[in-house]
């Protein structure tokens, strides 16, 4: 039996990965297509410029603020003991399609060059309404890939409520074991009101998060001083009512229609200042010491300045699992910062190849618009190189709408999503594209 099944994942894959060449080869057509009526080449970067002086990083600070324990405590006294991340998992009630189960539209949001080994979509019915965020997994989370015994994905969405701020957000937590069969279910993310009497929604989309031992940091983009909110994956409640409203209601708990519920434990806040720079887009990065949090905002294409990005590092305290570095006072300031001309920046990595003296960033950047394909760039301090693709040397190769980038260590792997496809691209392959 063993055997048998062995064979069929075989199949299966190469299956996949057929569907997934003549997807690429269809959409480098269209790529050559999309491109004459867009620049043919990409606007380039240049070299990243560092920051020269303190001063220059004061609106990257950072302000911690946590929220009371006693209101945690009587939030899960009210609700019941917290589950962990196998619970969730067990309870997972939806399933994910591969590739080439997929239709033509929706493998369309892939990227033509480099293109994804792996690929999947979304139930249509659980995702409407909804945009995709950020995805981070059990690959930031610790070292060895795993949380516990499984290999899990975590993928963002926004309630699309017709506002540029978006409604409720969530996160589904994918139970990505078996490549051939991903399961999952989600959780609404709240932030804690009223002493920890009650709850409230997350009103904000999450264009960035990381999963970092036993917390999740997700991007904040409602307009206010928070930068940042912090999750506890141990600390996952479970709703006790399906209703679609948010909070206590008359003989328990609603999560907006879901199974469970992720109430904030902190966030951090923007300082108040002018120029304080908002993550846009967050990711790990593994190979620094210590490990660190990388970061960098959306300006749009017609903005008057360039783009920021930085990095705080991670600590190294026990009592401080999963956190970022911070002084006495609360304050996280950024360890490294650089300018780019880059904008639209969807997604950013920081990744340090083997024998490398530093590491190389990588920018996702939108189309610049609803239609088109957007571009990779990696870049450093001496300049910046993009992929190319179709016959006419396109560099608009990657996905539209340039979602976040997650590097799995343990898979050599770098996740995203875009529309309703989830995927991974072998960091192989990006770099052999890129050089």
């Amino acid at each position: 039996m063993k055997h048998r099944g062995r064979h069929r994942r075989r199949r299966r894959g190469k299956a996949l990965r057929a569907a997934l060449a003549g997807a690429a080869l269809a959409l480098t057509g269209a790529a050559t297509m999309i491109s004459a009526s867009q620049a043919t080449v990409a606007d380039d970067p240049g070299a990243l410029e560092p920051f020269t002086s303190s001063a220059a990083t004061e609106d990257l600070r950072l302000t911690e603020h946590h929220v009371p324990r006693p209101w945690l405590d009587r939030l899960s006294a009210a609700m019941g003991q917290p589950v962990g991340v196998g619970a969730v998992l067990d309870s997972a009630d939806h399933a994910l399609r591969d590739a080439d189960d997929c239709t033509t539209g929706e493998r369309e949001a892939l990227p033509v060059s480099p293109a994804a080994t792996r690929a999947y979509c979304w139930e249509e019915g659980d995702t409407e309404g909804w945009r995709p965020g950020a995805v981070t997994t059990s690959g930031d989370a610790d070292e060895d890939g795993r949380w516990g015994t499984h290999r899990v994905v975590l993928s963002a969405w926004t309630r699309d409520d017709g506002t540029p701020e978006g409604g409720l957000a969530r996160v589904s937590f994918v139970d990505a074991d078996d490549p051939d069969h991903l399961t999952y279910t989600s959780a609404l993310l709240a932030v804690p009101v009223d002493g920890g009497h009650d709850y409230r929604g997350l009103s904000s989309p999450v264009s960035g998060m990381v999963w970092y031992q036993d917390k999740l940091l997700v991007t904040a983009g409602t307009g206010g001083r928070e930068a940042l909110f912090v999750y506890d994956v141990d600390r996952i409640q479970r709703a006790t009512t399906d209703g679609s409203t948010v909070g206590r209601v008359p003989g328990g708990w609603a999560a907006g229609g879901h199974p469970y519920v992720l109430p904030a434990i902190a966030s951090y806040r923007l300082p108040d200042s002018s120029g304080a720079a908002r993550p846009g887009a967050i990711s790990l990065d593994r190979g620094t010491v210590p490990d660190s949090l990388v970061a960098s905002e959306r300006v749009p294409s017609d903005g008057d300045r360039p783009t920021r990005l930085w990095r705080y590092a991670l600590s190294t305290d026990p009592a401080r699992t999963g956190l970022p570095d911070a002084d006495p006072a609360g304050h996280v300031d950024a360890v490294e910062a650089y300018e780019t001309g880059a904008a639209e920046v969807g997604g950013v990595l920081s990744y340090r190849p083997a024998g490398a003296a530093r590491a190389d960033w990588y920018l996702g950047r939108a189309a610049g618009g609803d239609d088109g394909r957007g571009t990779l760039w990696r870049q450093d301090t001496e300049g910046a190189r993009a992929g190319e693709c179709g016959a006419d040397r396109s560099q608009r190769c990657w996905s539209g709408p340039a979602g976040s980038l997650s590097y799995w260590a343990e898979t050599g792997e770098v996740w995203s999503q875009s529309g309703r496809m989830l995927f991974a691209v072998p960091m192989g392959s990006i770099e052999d594209a890129l050089d």
